[in-house]
């Protein structure tokens, strides 16, 4: 700001020292040209009066420099005064800048003090709403649970201390009654649907024994509040017991929660009941592993002729190999049947081969029998993959119809939903029956498959060493 101000008056000290000289060059040319005037109009007068008191060029200039040196002194003053007034209303305004900063910090804490409070309050209104929504349900349930013993007084009010003592009492007295054994008259049904006239004993509100001469037993809920004889062993004695005011040492009893639904006997299901459940998938499930249970029995059967007979056709026709009557080995083995057999004919038909050329026939002999060595095992293992996928598919299909229950009658009744969703599970439940046996027997056979071949392969290499070892021996002695 300074280099400003210095510029600034450099500036107007030139204008101030330019401005003079133009004035005096200015003065000069119009005093010039006035003596040729004044000689045209009066030629005697050449030299004027006047003349001999104008001032000098450098008076000028000295007069001009005081005069520029005065304002310059008076631009200082006025700059100072400047620079004063400017310091004194900056210090001014940072002492107001302080003091707002400072009413801000504070303003700032009121505001997070208030913040705090707010929370605090809307917490404390949050847990009171809790409360009292926690105490209104108490009372809902307290009026549905006690029934008849408790009947509230506050109505829309928020209840008192009054009311929650008023409850506490209706509860015990509730409590007290039934945890006792009653006895009174009533009516109930038999096992057959008929209506009986007796005497009922009621242990709480949990269980009831019925006397009648038409029968006695333990009670269980037959809806809307009736009750009616359940065919549990022994309770007769027990209802019998009790009418004579004896305590038996066991009870038994069939427990419920309350009168307000049918209770009905749950028969159980047979395979058959079991299978449709599972409706189309489920019997196709079960025709596939029939099926499949078919295969692995005549896969077993199969596998049993071929594995047996490995034995008795090596002890049969090693003698003969080694005295080299390959015609009488051929006629033991031609009466012999299964995939040794032949493999073995086909090794002792092709002895006098070389002896790559013999183990290149056997092996072709061999991939021969594995077709019939493999029967089935491909098809078992599929029906293993497939029958879980199927039930899967059964699973989905019911859970299907089990949300168009839902969509048409809700979720109200849990046994209805509970039902359907055990219907969607038999299908997997089926699936996994057929798949397990199947999977694992499937791999059993064929690895004993793979040993069948093993052993005819060893048997095949044995009656070729055999021969070359007779003969072999035999050239031997000739030498």
């Amino acid at each position: 700001m300074n280099r400003a101000l210095n510029s600034l008056l450099l500036a107007l000290l030139l204008a101030a020292l330019v401005t003079p000289v133009l004035a005096q060059d200015e003065t000069a040319e119009s005093d010039t040209e006035t003596p040729v005037e004044a000689t045209s109009a009066e030629p005697v007068a050449t030299t004027p009066p006047a003349q001999a008191e104008t001032p000098s060029l450098e008076q000028a200039y000295q007069r001009e420099f005081a005069f520029l040196q005065g304002q310059k002194r008076d631009l200082e003053r006025r700059l100072m005064e400047l620079r004063s007034r400017i310091d004194r209303e900056r210090g001014g305004l940072q002492a107001e800048i302080r003091g707002l900063e400072a009413e801000v910090v504070d303003m700032r804490g009121q505001a997070d003090r208030l913040d705090t409070l707010v929370f605090e309050s809307e917490r404390a209104v949050e847990t009171a709403r809790d409360n009292t929504d926690l105490l209104a349900s108490t009372f809902l349930q307290a009026d549905f649970t006690l029934g008849d013993a408790y009947a509230p007084s506050h109505g829309d009010a928020a209840p008192g201390t009054e009311d929650v003592a008023a409850l506490f009492d209706a509860a015990a007295d509730v409590l007290r009654d039934h945890s006792s054994v009653t006895r009174s008259d009533g009516e109930f049904f038999l096992a057959e649907g008929t209506r009986v006239s007796g005497q009922i004993i009621r242990v709480g509100q949990i269980a009831a024994y019925g006397i009648s001469p038409q029968g006695q037993g333990a009670l269980a809920p037959a809806g809307d509040g009736e009750l009616k004889l359940w065919p549990e062993a022994g309770s007769a004695e027990v209802a019998t017991a009790l009418a004579a005011g004896q305590r038996p040492d066991s009870l038994a009893i069939f427990a419920y929660e309350s009168l307000a639904n049918e209770v009905e006997t749950r028969d159980d299901k047979s395979v058959i009941d079991v299978i449709r459940d599972g409706g189309l998938i489920g019997w196709i499930i079960v025709w596939l592993g029939v099926i499949g249970v078919l295969l692995i029995v005549l896969r077993v059967f199969f596998l049993q002729r071929a594995s047996a007979s490995t034995g008795r056709i090596i002890d049969s026709v090693s003698a003969h190999v080694k005295r080299g009557d390959r015609d009488a080995a051929l006629a033991v083995l031609k009466k012999k049947s299964g995939s040794t057999s032949r493999v073995v004919a086909s090794a002792i038909r092709n002895l006098d081969r070389d002896r790559d050329h013999l183990e290149d026939i056997v092996s072709e002999s061999i991939l021969h029998e594995s077709s019939h060595l493999n029967r089935f095992g491909a098809v078992i293992l599929v029906i293993a993959a497939v029958s879980p996928l199927l039930g899967l598919l059964g699973t989905v299909t019911g859970m299907i119809s089990t949300f168009d229950v839902i969509t048409e009658f809700g979720t109200g009744d849990p046994k209805l939903l509970s039902g359907g969703i055990s219907i969607a599970l038999v299908t997997t439940q089926l699936g996994l029956i057929v798949a397990i046996p199947l999977l694992l027997l499937g791999n059993v056979l064929s690895g004993w498959a793979e040993r069948i071949k093993d052993d005819m392969e060893k048997a095949a290499l044995r009656v070729i060493n055999q021969y070359l070892e007779a003969r072999h021996e035999k050239a031997s002695g000739a030498a």
